[in-house]
């Protein structure tokens, strides 16, 4: 299997999937990281392992589907050529190469015509147990309803907010000192464990997806 990062963040996670395919725990193919500016901490990490970087940054105003068209294009230069012809769908169809995307912290919602043109191909990993606190403030929220429980989940997107099919889902305690930056440490800390062993099962077959 071959995989693409899509990524806004720092790259915590992502230096674990990086040394998750230095150490070959992680078997699958990295073709590279496609983020949105070059200043990201992604950005950087890719580079120091030698990955393929592509920046699309979002113009001012532009329509999402075409953004993500954009995002399209850069995925397909650093997909191998033996795989673009699959990959590239015919009007109204769907990509259908082992090529899937690794979502990390992506900054934008992903457009319908993107998420139905690598339908069931698209992953990402969000910080808490799903369906509860959707979005980007989910660690706040956490916090706030005084649960003693959270965690992080892996899960296929889909059109909605963060409503794919789960994957993996796992769980840390929440104390009652905790802030919503000592419960981000938690979390990511599930996060670099999880996210390299779902895209080897997924390589392997041990994992499947939709």
């Amino acid at each position: 299997m071959n995989f693409v990062v899509l990524s806004s963040s720092r790259g915590t996670t992502f230096q674990a999937i990086i040394d998750a395919l230095k150490n070959t725990s992680l078997e699958a193919r990295c073709l590279g990281l496609i983020s949105d500016r070059d200043d990201r901490g992604c950005v950087t990490k890719a580079k120091a392992a030698g990955l393929p970087v592509r920046i699309v940054t979002k113009k001012k105003n532009e329509d999402r589907e075409d953004y993500d068209r954009r995002l399209h294009e850069a995925i397909l230069e650093l997909v191998p050529k033996s795989y673009k012809l699959p990959v590239r769908p015919r009007p109204g169809g769907q990509a259908t190469s082992s090529t899937v995307i690794a979502g990390i912290g992506w900054l934008y919602m992903l457009s319908p015509w993107f998420v139905s043109t690598w339908k069931n191909r698209i992953l990402n990993v969000h910080p808490s147990l799903l369906p509860k606190h959707p979005g980007l403030h989910a660690h706040e929220e956490v916090i706030q309803a005084g649960e003693r429980e959270s965690g992080m989940t892996i899960h296929v997107i889909d059109e909605g907010l963060d409503t794919g099919p789960i994957l993996v889902q796992k769980k840390c305690t929440v104390s009652q000192t905790d802030t919503p930056e000592t419960l981000k440490a938690k979390v990511q800390e599930l996060e670099k464990e999880w996210y390299p062993r779902v895209l080897q099962m997924l390589h392997t077959g041990e994992m499947k997806l939709p």
